[in-house]
This record gives C-alpha cells, structure tokens and sequence, in this order.
C-alpha cells in the first residue's frame, strides 16, 4: 500500500524557515527561474515568515572565497538577521546550522535553497531522517537546468519531503484572513494577482 503523507497543519508556533545558499555568485547560475523572480521569491518568503513571527534560519556557503554573500534585497528584508557561513555541502552537517534549527524547538521545517536539489533537498532529507517533518518552498529555490529540477523533485517526494510554493505555505500558517499579521503576510508576499484584486477593491471604493 502507497504510505501517503499528509502531516498536520502548519502553524506559527510549529514551524521554521531555513534558506539555504540565496548568494550572489550561485544566483548567476540559475537557469529555471529569471533572477528577478527567484529573488522577489525568496524576498515574499522570507518577508512572510517575518510577519508572522516564525524562527528564520539563514546560511551562505563560503562567501568570502567563493560564492559570494547572500543577495542584497533578501539581506535588507532581514536586516538583523546572521547568516551562518560555512563549507559544508549540506547545511545540515555544520554544527552551527543544526544546533540553530534545533534551538527554534519548531518540529516543521520549511526550506529553500538557490539550488533545489542539493541546497533545499540535502538538508530536507536530513531533517526528515532526524525525525522532523520537512516541506521545500520550490519556487524560492531555484537549480541550473532542468534535469536538476526534476530528479530533485523526485528525490524530494522520494525521501519523504513535501513539497510546495512558498505562499502557499504562508498562507497555511497565517489560517485566518482577519489575523492582525494578514496584510504584512500579503503585503510581504507581493503576490501580483492579490495586488490586482486590491486595486480593484480600492477603485470600487472611490
């Protein structure tokens, strides 16, 4: 029988957000998204998570001797935020990176990564194997052709891993439209057809 994963809502006192590797130099390099919308991508995510309060892990990779540091409009999102270098592949496997995920005491972790099948997915698939429960924001990661994208999807759902957009998983933790964080959600998100029905909603108005 096909085990079927469906885990229990996310919520803002379950969850994390870990971006993984949002760096310059490997941005160059991604060929499934344009870099304008990968970046307001991880930029709504990470915004999102902010307004409603979740624990944001972030890390780079080398970035003094290789890649770069993470891109500007995701560090003035999270101005206060310390991204963690190191050179692990895995982010998992630094020290600093688990003992910070661990430390948010949130048992649902959503990650995403400038390349999906290595960046999100290797410490996804770790998560899942130290008993947490993963998702992958894939439309904040993005990978550098499409054979990446695939197998890393496949090797997502493979490994127990779920998979969606970022907004929808936002969305899930905000649950309630007439919460006090909802319009910084949106707002965060910058979703273009929200935008529209506002404009629409306010010109109604006049």
């Amino acid at each position: 029988m096909t085990h079927i994963l469906n885990p229990e809502p996310l919520t803002a006192e379950n969850a994390a957000l870990v971006l993984v590797d949002h760096q310059v130099g490997l941005m160059t390099g991604v060929r499934d998204y344009s870099v304008a919308e990968l970046k307001h991508n991880v930029v709504g995510l990470a915004k999102a998570a902010k307004a409603l309060g979740l624990p944001i892990i972030t890390t780079t990779t080398s970035a003094d001797t290789l890649w770069g540091p993470a891109f500007p409009e995701l560090t003035a999102a999270l101005p206060d935020q310390d991204f963690i270098d190191r050179t692990t592949v895995n982010a998992w496997d630094d020290p600093r990176v688990e003992a910070a995920i661990r430390a948010s005491g949130r048992k649902k972790l959503i990650f995403a990564g400038v390349s999906l099948e290595v960046c999100a997915a290797f410490p996804a698939m770790r998560a899942v194997r130290e008993g947490f429960e993963a998702y992958v924001a894939v439309d904040a990661s993005g990978t550098f052709n499409m054979t990446k994208r695939e197998t890393g999807l496949m090797r997502l759902v493979q490994s127990g891993v779920v998979v969606a957009d970022g907004a929808s998983l936002m969305v899930e933790i905000l649950a309630d439209n007439a919460a006090s964080q909802a319009g910084h959600v949106y707002q965060g998100l910058d979703m273009d057809w929200a935008n529209l029905v506002g404009q629409v909603r306010a010109s109604a108005a006049v």
